[in-house]
């Protein structure tokens, strides 16, 4: 997610601009597109992380066929592929009881807070204002998932959760990536026998409607792959703090879309632990970028 591509950058900032707002939404409809096919039975849970991955490899290579035949593919990196697939089947299982925004709000917060301690981890040193805001985040956090009438489902809780830290973890293994995209690629095709191994794992649950199919593919080659290469294209031009900062709209986007196209209620508890955990996120982000320069 925060990893930055070689290549020319865009022309414009608001070719920037356009290519940040497609990406973002197109992250919050991944929430939308999984939630309303699980929600309303019209696929099971393993063969729609087994679709989206099949179909999101399928475009990647697509994209990416015409320099594979001219220079070849770089090799596969098993263990981003790995965090990958963690990322998939966490989401796909956790938004069969999840809603939308919450779904979102759970995954974007394991998402930056495995990044945080990763800083942490690897020496960065954070001022006072950062910690009292990775306080406020986790606090928030730890009351939207508390016990409750209006608490969302602990195990989707859970499974979010690890989603989260698989795609934080993957995104940071991206860094280190000479060609994001192509290296994207490549982990989705080595995803694939994961995700088909999860189906078949979970046959006895197989529930497959040509609505579901097309939410799944839909999901995979559109909202995933054609997604991510908005969002890397846009990057070339972001800021990593910015990238990060930015990314606060997609738990947001990803409400709004459950309450306008899903009927799902905001509830009290998601606005408040919405508020407490974006805002110390973004207070984080914002002592981390005011300290960059410094360290240049």
């Amino acid at each position: 997610m925060a990893a930055e591509p070689p290549g020319e950058a865009p022309s414009s900032a608001g070719h920037v601009l356009a290519l940040t707002a497609i990406a973002m939404l197109a992250f919050a409809a991944n929430s939308l597109l999984c939630r309303l096919a699980l929600g309303q039975g019209l696929i099971d849970a393993a063969s729609f992380a087994t679709v989206r991955v099949v179909a999101g490899a399928v475009m990647l290579a697509l994209i990416l066929l015409p320099r594979w035949r001219a220079r070849g593919r770089c090799a596969p990196d098993w263990r981003a592929a790995v965090m990958l697939f963690l990322y998939m089947a966490g989401f796909s299982f956790a938004y069969a009881t999840l809603s939308a925004g919450t779904g979102a709000l759970i995954l974007f917060s394991a998402v930056q807070l495995t990044m945080f301690v990763v800083a942490l981890r690897g020496g960065e040193h954070f001022p006072m204002l950062s910690w009292l805001g990775l306080a406020i985040a986790v606090a928030g956090l730890l009351y939207l998932v508390s016990p409750g009438l209006t608490a969302p489902d602990p195990l989707g809780a859970a499974l979010m959760t690890v989603a989260g830290i698989a795609w934080g973890v993957y995104s940071l293994q991206g860094r280190a990536a000479a060609d994001p995209l192509e290296s994207t690629a490549n982990n989705f095709i080595c995803a694939v026998p994961m995700v088909i191994a999860v189906s078949l794992f979970f046959i006895n649950e197989f529930r497959v409607s040509a609505a579901g199919l097309a939410l799944a593919v839909t999901s995979g080659a559109v909202t995933s792959g054609l997604g991510y290469v908005a969002w890397y294209a846009a990057l070339r031009r972001l800021p990593r703090t910015r990238a990060a900062t930015v990314q606060l709209s997609v738990p947001v986007i990803a409400a709004v879309g459950g309450v306008a196209l899903l009927a799902e209620p905001i509830t009290v508890r998601l606005l408040i632990a919405s508020t407490a955990t974006l805002g110390g996120v973004w207070i984080v982000l914002a002592q981390r970028s005011s300290a960059a320069p410094q360290a240049a």
